[in-house]
C-alpha cells in the first residue's frame, strides 16, 4: 500500500527496548536526551532515514520511522547512545507495518507501560513528534497516524477507567513517600527536587496537591526554570552551585534529571544523616556509591513500579474496552490509508473538471442565451463533484477510473 512519496506502509517500523527485558541501568545506556535527539536529526541522512521520531522515557526507548530494515534503525539510534547495537539488538523488539501501527496505539494508551494506564506517556509522545516535525522529519502518513493515535488515547482515558489510580512513575513516587514517610511527617520534612523538566514539574505539583508539602526546594541546571516553578507554587529554589548543601540539609531527595552522568554523588550524602532518595531518571542520576550507603533508602523507577496498587485489578478489567476503542481508530486510519491510493486519480479528475469552460452555452454547444456560471460557483461545483466521487470510491470500493470514464463520456 503506497502511502507517501513512494513509501510503503510495510516500511513503517518501530524498534525499541523497555522494562520487560531490561532494568533501569541497562535502559539508561540507551536513553536519548534532547541533545542526542538533535544529533540524530543532524545525521539521519548518513543512515538513509528521512521520516522518524524517538520516544525515550523512564521505561522505554523507541524509534519509529520508515526504513528498509530493523538493523538500519537500530544502528541509527545506537549511534548516539552509550550502549552498543549488539546489546540493544539482544533485548529489542521490532515491529513493522500494521504491527508497528498497533504498537504505537497501545503505547500511547498506556497499555504497554510499566505502570498500566500510565497517562504521562501521551505527553511524551506529543513532545517527541513535535520536535521531529519542527525539523521536517514527519511525513503526512506519520502526522495522520499520530493524530489518530492521540485521539484514541484521549478516548481511552475519557471512556474508560484505565488511567485511574497510580498510573505514572511520578505519582508512584508520591504514593511511596506517603506510605513510608507518612503524610503528617512529609509536612515536617525538607524536600529537595532536582530537575524541573516536564516530569519534575508533575512530581512537584503532586507533592503539593496530594501531600500538602510546602518545604520544597527546587534545583535545575537552568536556574530560571526552577525559579519560575517555585514562584508559581510558592516554593523556594536554589542554584545548582548550592546542590551539595541543599542535599545535606534535606530529608527527602527527588531526582528527575536527564543528565548523562550522575548528579547526586556519594560525597553529597555520606555522613549527612538518614535520607530517602528517589530517582525517577533514566539513566539513573544517583551514583552507585550513593545508592548503597547505609544511611540512604534508595528507590528507582523499577522499584516504584512494584508498589502494591489497589486499583490495578480494576484497571486490568478496563483493558478490553480500551482495545475496542483503539480498534475503532485503527480501522478509520487504515481506511484513510486505502483512500490515499486514489489521491492521484482525484487530483487528475479535479484538473479535468476545472478545465471545462464554465460558460454554459459553450459547455452544451448551443447558441441559446444561457447565463454563464461565475468562476467561484464553477469551482464550488467541481469540489462538490470530487467530494462525491471520493465518497463513492470509499463506500462502494469501486475503482475510481470507472467514474472518470463515466464523467468523460458525459462531457464528451
Amino acid at each position: 500500500m503506497h502511502i507517501h512519496g513512494g513509501q510503503n506502509m510495510q516500511g513503517f517500523r518501530v524498534v525499541g527496548i523497555n522494562y520487560k527485558k531490561s532494568d533501569a541501568t541497562v535502559r539508561g545506556l540507551f536513553a536519548v536526551n534532547q541533545d542526542q535527539y538533535s544529533q540524530l536529526l543532524a545525521t539521519s541522512g548518513e543512515y538513509g532515514i528521512s521520516d522518524f521520531f524517538v520516544v525515550s522515557t523512564c521505561n522505554r526507548t523507541e524509534i519509529y520511522g520508515f526504513a528498509e530494515s530493523d538493523d538500519q534503525l537500530i544502528n541509527f539510534i545506537c549511534s548516539v547512545c552509550a550502549g552498543d547495537a549488539a546489546t540493544f539488538t539482544s533485548i529489542a523488539y521490532t515491529r513493522s507495518g500494521i504491527d508497528a501501527i498497533n504498537h504505537l496505539y497501545y503505547v500511547a494508551a498506556g497499555l504497554d507501560s510499566q505502570i498500566l494506564g500510565d497517562y504521562e506517556i501521551l505527553g511524551q509522545i506529543k513532545s517527541a513528534v513535535k520536535f521531529a516535525k519542527t525539523n521536517g522529519f514527519i511525513c503526512p502518513f506519520t502526522e495522520r497516524l499520530i493524530n489518530s493515535v492521540l485521539q484514541a488515547s484521549k478516548a481511552v482515558k475519557t471512556r474508560t477507567q484505565l488511567s485511574g489510580g497510580t498510573v505514572s512513575v511520578s505519582f508512584a513516587a508520591i504514593q511511596y513517600i506517603k506510605k513510608y514517610i507518612g503524610a503528617a511527617d512529609v509536612s515536617k520534612s525538607k524536600i529537595v527536587l532536582i530537575g524541573t523538566g516536564k516530569i519534575g514539574r508533575v512530581t512537584c505539583r503532586n507533592l503539593v496537591d496530594y501531600l500538602g508539602a510546602s518545604n520544597i526546594t527546587l534545583i535545575n541546571r537552568t536556574e530560571e526554570t526552577a525559579i519560575a516553578l517555585a514562584t508559581e507554587l510558592g516554593l523556594r529554589s536554589a542554584p545548582i552551585a548550592d546542590l551539595q548543601n541543599e542535599i545535606a540539609d534535606a530529608d527527602i531527595v527527588l531526582v528527575s534529571t536527564n543528565a548523562t552522568s550522575p548528579v547526586v554523588l556519594g560525597s553529597h550524602l555520606a555522613g549527612k544523616g538518614n535520607k530517602l532518595v528517589i530517582d525517577i531518571s533514566v539513566p539513573c542520576n544517583v551514583a552507585v556509591e550513593a545508592q548503597v550507603l547505609d544511611s540512604v533508602t534508595f528507590v528507582d523507577v523499577d522499584m516504584l513500579s512494584k508498589i502494591k496498587d489497589e486499583t490495578l485489578q480494576k484497571r486490568k478489567e478496563e483493558v478490553p474496552a480500551a482495545l475496542a476503542i483503539i480498534d475503532e481508530h485503527v480501522t478509520e486510519f487504515l481506511e484513510w490509508c486505502d483512500m490515499r491510493k486514489h489521491v492521484p486519480m482525484l487530483k487528475e479528475m479535479k484538473i479535468k473538471l476545472m478545465g471545462i469552460p464554465f460558460d454554459a452555452a459553450t459547455l452544451f454547444n448551443t447558441q441559446l442565451p444561457i447565463k454563464s456560471m461565475p468562476a467561484d460557483e464553477h469551482e464550488e461545483k467541481v469540489q462538490k463533484a470530487i467530494s462525491n466521487l471520493a465518497h463513492r470510491v470509499r463506500s462502494e470500493k469501486t475503482p475510481g477510473c470507472h467514474y472518470i470514464q463515466a464523467i468523460n463520456d458525459f462531457i464528451a
